[in-house]
């Protein structure tokens, strides 16, 4: 009896066994279904607020270049020309002047041509006129040249002739990136020479710039030294940068960037 109980007993228990672990093998697909769906809908929100984040920092840096060449051309246009004006009053006032009178409009005079070429470099520094007329070879060029006047440092660029059609918003960031980092080599890295090669295949272009100075250091990536401008300005761009000390000496940046042919 006692076995016909047991038998009776088990089999009652084995479908409520077999219940119980369906049951408990479905809340475990469940769990990992909801974590599963979770996970993808974290990574959709990162990815969302990642792009929101870079197309926030693309309007803010053309809200700033439009703004720099709104001043570059009202300091060029009118406070220039106000000056230049009165520079030619002065000119007049001098041929009819005579004595202490006439060396006390030339130095006025003097001040207001220095006033000019001040405007001049200001202007030119907010929005290169260049870079829109000839591009950013010729622009790099001419800024490179008038460094390498001074034997204070060397810079050497090579590019490919792929460059010439770049669209305007890639050449103003890459002239910002690059001059960003050759002001940051004069004034941290004591070095003598800095080369900078541009290479484009197709719609990747990539820029290798490096300086035979000191380096970084902790001290100085803790600083800032315009890297994260540089970084902003990369990202912006939907580019990559990659930046660090040479394995012998110096600093070396590369960027990478995908362009329209």
């Amino acid at each position: 009896m006692e076995t016909i109980k047991d038998l009776s007993f088990l089999d009652t228990l084995l479908p409520l066994a077999v219940v119980i672990f369906i049951i408990g093998i479905g809340v475990v697909f469940l769990n990992l279904h909801f974590q599963r769906n979770l996970t993808v809908q974290k990574l959709k929100q990162e990815a969302l607020k990642n792009l929101y984040q870079n197309d926030l920092l693309r309007s803010n840096i053309h809200a700033q270049e439009e703004e720099r060449k709104r001043i570059a051309h009202d300091l060029h246009d009118e406070l220039g020309a106000v000056i230049s004006i009165m520079r030619m009053h002065l000119m007049v006032l001098e041929q009819q002047s005579t004595g202490n009178l006439q060396d006390g409009l030339l130095n006025v005079r003097q001040l207001a041509e220095t006033a000019l070429g001040s405007i001049r470099s200001i202007s030119h520094q907010l929005m290169p006129p260049q870079l829109e007329s000839f591009g950013l070879l010729t622009t790099l060029e001419s800024v490179i040249s008038q460094i390498n006047q001074t034997d204070q440092i060397i810079i050497e660029l090579t590019y490919s002739d792929a460059l010439e059609d770049l669209p305007w918003i890639v050449n103003l960031g890459l002239f910002r990136i690059v001059m960003e980092l050759i002001n940051n080599t004069i004034k941290h890295a004591n070095a003598k020479s800095v080369k900078i090669d541009f290479l484009r295949y197709g719609q990747h272009l990539t820029c290798h710039y490096s300086d035979d100075g000191v380096g970084l250091t902790k001290d100085n990536i803790n600083k800032g030294l315009g890297h994260k401008s540089i970084e902003g300005r990369v990202n912006s761009l939907g580019g990559k940068l990659e930046f660090g000390n040479g394995e012998t000496n110096g600093f070396y940046a590369i960027i990478e960037l995908t362009v329209s042919i």
